[in-house]
């Protein structure tokens, strides 16, 4: 028994079976977190029952009639309820479980959530006729439908009401979408050339070539883009007029009466009376929003399109940057330079460069990037910009070179080692046929060491794409109006901050005047760059592999 237990424990078994039990609890770990993370952050998107309650009110101060949904509960002490002046009945035990009520319309009572206790509730229940408005500002909106006003004349009472609103916001939603285009398009662009005019005139200025014709023909330009500003103006305003006449009035909570501009309402429905397609396509559009659509009200409502955007365009700059440098760094230590002390201690510095805080990145980037080479580029490249910065500020680039230089260490590790596992006889092979050693190194060595790439350039993505603390400084901002790139010239622009993924989690969490209502936009951001860094890795990884059965052969 005892030969047969030492016989079984040397050859190594119980090493492969906790080996196994290892991989196993952290798969189960990482699949729990993101069941966990994609449960609190799906589910916010589903559209949830809305109560109302008779309460009486802890405070002893009469029975009131609340509207709102439950967003969470908890059990806690009755002695700490009392404590802090609550008057609950006698002999209710020692604990109770109490309702976080997301009650809205901020506009009307100042507050979003509030907590009511369970002992006080005196009855509830879920109304057919319950509305929900989702507005642009002041959050959401709960009340009973009283009527549609046109001109502040009233329409329609009721379900007419409830059928005409319908029509009317998406209409208002047409209406929207064109003044969007009207003022981020158009406006955008006659604003854009405007500013180069004065750009081009200042330069004329600096270079003692301000001719009269030529500030006639700048002036000229001006002139006509400023007439074209002038219409479309005129065209906004109408628009605005067209959806700023209708209001609805509300019955809110405390029958107290609301009139809300319809112009306010980006969407309303009824959650009790949804059957489950309805309110699985209201889901798969509130999700749709989510992906697609700009955030609004502070980023805790609307979407993140700009964040994920601004994440992608950002690697893909920062891998465009980074594998050239890491693979020539990489070649010149292991194929060219002389193995000796200077070498390994270079291949130390390298190491231990992965092990740098991040925000130290950050801050060099802030100082060498942003200050020193945007400062003497704007210097000699945009003297007429000045004093207003150009390059000389946070932005795109400057972000994609800090976490490039954040990764360097990555991709030359990786490379090496792949250069290290190509056996020597190739290279002498494909000197022994004539080649040179840059042939051997352009055709050979490097062909065949690009599956090693792939894998360091993986690692670069899979941590550049999360990081936030050197953005903070660099480059990425809470709310950026416009995208990197646009239709004006140079369409790509490098020099404009973004958004990322990443700090909007950091900004959404931890900066949001509204923490209840941003805590489930949290959880759908956090899983969103998950699924971003996930698809970045898979595409080079699906690279990666093709490579490496391209070359596989040859290394046999």
């Amino acid at each position: 028994m005892d030969r047969s237990f030492t016989a079984w424990w040397r050859s190594g078994t119980p090493w492969i079976w906790l080996n196994a039990a290892a991989v196993a609890a952290s798969l189960a770990m990482v699949i729990g977190l993101l069941g966990l993370i994609a449960y609190n952050g799906l589910g916010h998107f589903w559209p949830h029952p809305v109560w109302e309650f008779s309460y009486r009110a802890a405070d002893g101060s009469g029975v009131q009639h609340l509207i709102g949904e439950l967003s969470d509960s908890e059990v806690t002490s009755v002695e700490r309820m009392r404590h802090a002046g609550a008057q609950l009945p006698e002999n209710i035990g020692e604990d109770l479980e109490r309702y976080l009520l997301k009650t809205g319309n901020r506009d009307v009572s100042g507050l979003d959530f509030r907590w009511i206790l369970q002992p006080l509730i005196l009855e509830r229940h879920r109304p057919p006729d319950l509305v929900v408005f989702e507005r642009t500002e002041w959050g959401n909106f709960y009340g009973f439908l009283k009527n549609l006003k046109q001109g502040g004349k009233v329409v329609s009472e009721g379900d007419a009401a409830w059928r005409e609103l319908q029509a009317r916001l998406d209409y208002v939603d047409q209406v929207r979408a064109q003044i969007k285009e009207i003022e981020k398009d158009r406006i955008g662009e006659i604003n854009y050339r405007i500013e180069q005019l004065r750009l081009d005139q200042r330069r004329l200025e600096l270079e003692g070539r301000d001719t009269p014709q030529r500030l006639a023909q700048i002036e000229q330009q001006r002139a006509g883009l400023q007439a074209r500003f002038r219409e479309l103006q005129k065209e906004l305003d109408a628009k605005y007029q067209e959806i700023s006449g209708d209001s609805v009035t509300m019955t809110a909570m405390g029958e107290q009466e609301v009139e809300v501009p319809v112009a306010r309402i980006v969407r309303a429905y009824r959650p009790n009376d949804m059957s489950a397609w309805q309110k699985a396509g209201f889901y798969l559009a509130k999700l749709w929003e989510f992906v697609s659509a700009e955030p609004r009200e502070a980023n805790t409502e609307g979407g993140i399109f700009p964040a994920i955007f601004g994440t992608v365009i950002m690697v893909m700059l920062m891998s465009v940057m980074v594998t050239p440098f890491g693979v020539v760094a990489a070649v010149y230590l292991r194929e060219y330079a002389k193995q000796g002390p200077l070498t390994r201690l270079i291949r130390i510095a390298v190491n231990n460069l992965a092990g740098v805080p991040s925000i130290v990145y950050g801050v060099f980037g802030l100082g060498f990037f942003v200050y020193f080479l945007g400062g003497n580029i704007d210097q000699l490249f945009y003297p007429e910009a000045l004093p207003a910065p150009t390059f000389g500020t946070p932005g795109l680039l400057w972000a994609s070179l800090t976490l490039a230089l954040l990764t360097l260490p990555v991709v030359i590790v990786a490379t090496e080692e792949g250069l290290a596992r190509i056996p020597s006889s190739i290279r002498e092979g494909s000197l022994a046929l004539g080649a040179t050693k840059a042939e051997t190194l352009w055709r050979t060595v490097l062909p065949m060491a690009s599956p090693a790439m792939m894998t360091g350039l993986i690692l670069a993505v899979a941590r550049a794409a999360g990081e936030v603390a050197p953005l903070m400084l660099v480059g990425v901002v809470k709310l950026a109006p416009s995208l990197p790139l646009d239709g004006n010239p140079p369409f790509v622009h490098l020099d404009r901050k973004f958004m990322h993924l990443g700090f909007h989690i950091y900004d959404v969490g931890f900066q949001s005047p509204n923490v209840e209502a941003a805590r489930p936009l949290v959880y759908a951001t956090a899983l969103l760059l998950v699924v971003v860094i996930l698809v970045l890795n898979l595409a080079a990884i699906s690279i990666r592999n093709h490579l490496r059965e391209r070359y596989r052969e040859l290394e046999q």
